[in-house]
């Protein structure tokens, strides 16, 4: 396990509020974006243990643009009771290099597709800690080389911490810094940080590590079914329960799926009257308070809502292109949104409010998320 910092600290630390967050009885406190590239060995010099060492110094670089996302979750004071904040204090993202000896890439892709493995397993997290959450890190890295010379690599963050959006725009961001560093004809052929000696042996390493391993054991549906839905800046903007039950029947409609009777209300992107910045707030919910508690009069829209909403998927975040060796491409791409089973009952919708210079018509981004 390494751990990768801004290569130079962060001057000004602005940290972003977090309000009314629940630290126990749910699992809004784990909940994550886990995101999977697979890439097939392009070339010779091609190779997972080598992205790795460079991802390091490239990753360092990308994180001062973005502090926030190498920073940590901590209470705003001893006797705040749910209000927290993420601080820029420089700690760092968790980065973790696994040898998976024993299989090939397309073997373990095939299997992804035929339900026969867990991506889970390509994938690392370890559950903030309650009691002490500024000592748990908010984003980690998984690179997993195969015996092929394929490797993936396992992104997984905080759902508290960036929406899927705005972080799937920075790993292009980061790729592009990547590619611009290791296009220069003078760079060492073996990274700084090069360690294939280091990870476990093939004979003794299960690849289902950190929590992960408990959420595949006691979860078949660890990989929650996620609809996202687009919809005008103008609709409910400032009423965000109706706005979320309005889209809950949306997303019910369309998958005849049923949202689990409590739920985490994640609003991102709220801006701060006292200063120009964001700050992020949860709600508990029942999905019958929240659904009686539509308004009969904003209920006469729903049919705008089912008119002008767009049904999105997860390839919505373009993340299908990004590679780090250019014009190597991934092979696979998988996102998802996962948590710990403390509640086993309990769904999210995350409603990701535009910034202030989005010109898009349609945008405010609902995420429901249905267990």
């Amino acid at each position: 396990m390494q751990t990768v910092m801004p290569t130079k600290p962060t001057e000004t630390r602005k940290s972003m509020r977090i309000n009314n967050l629940p630290t126990q009885n749910s699992n809004i406190l784990q909940r994550r974006l886990h995101i999977l590239l697979c890439y097939t060995k392009a070339s010779e010099q091609d190779s997972g243990w080598i992205l790795a060492g460079r991802m390091k110094e490239s990753l360092g670089k990308a994180l001062e643009e973005e502090p926030i996302l190498a920073g940590r979750l901590r209470r705003q004071s001893e006797e705040s009771d749910g209000d927290f904040e993420i601080v820029p204090n420089d700690a760092g993202v968790r980065m973790v290099e696994v040898r998976a000896g024993h299989v090939k890439l397309a073997e373990f892709v095939d299997e992804l597709k035929a339900n026969k493995r867990e991506a889970n397993e390509l994938v690392f997290w370890e559950d903030i800690v309650q009691q002490n959450p500024q000592f748990s890190p908010l984003i980690y890295i998984q690179v997993t080389n195969f015996s092929c010379g394929g490797y993936s690599i396992g992104i997984t963050s905080s759902l508290l911490l960036v929406d899927p959006f705005t972080f799937s725009n920075f790993l292009k961001k980061w790729s592009k810094i990547h590619k611009t560093i290791f296009s220069r004809t003078n760079i060492p052929k073996i990274p700084y940080f090069y360690f294939p000696n280091c990870a476990s042996s093939p004979n003794d390493y299960r690849l289902i590590t950190g929590s992960n391993h408990k959420t595949c054991k006691n979860n078949t549906n660890a990989a929650a079914q996620s609809v996202i839905l687009t919809v005008p800046k103008n609709i409910l903007r400032n009423n965000h329960k109706n706005l979320a039950a309005l889209c809950i029947e949306e997303a019910e409609r369309k998958t005849g799926s049923k949202m689990a009777s409590n739920l985490s209300l994640l609003l991102h992107k709220l801006p701060c009257e006292e200063e120009d910045t964001y700050y992020n707030k949860v709600e508990m919910c029942s999905r019958k308070g929240i659904l009686e508690g539509l308004l009969v009069s904003e209920n006469k829209i729903s049919g705008l809502i089912n008119t002008n909403c767009a049904i999105r998927t997860w390839v919505e975040l373009g993340l299908d292109s990004l590679c780090f060796d250019e014009g190597n491409k991934a092979d696979y791409v998988s996102c998802w949104i996962s948590s710990s089973s403390a509640v086993s009952d309990e769904g999210s919708v995350m409603i990701i409010n535009p910034s202030s210079d989005d010109t898009d018509t349609f945008g405010i981004k609902v995420v429901v998320t249905f267990n």
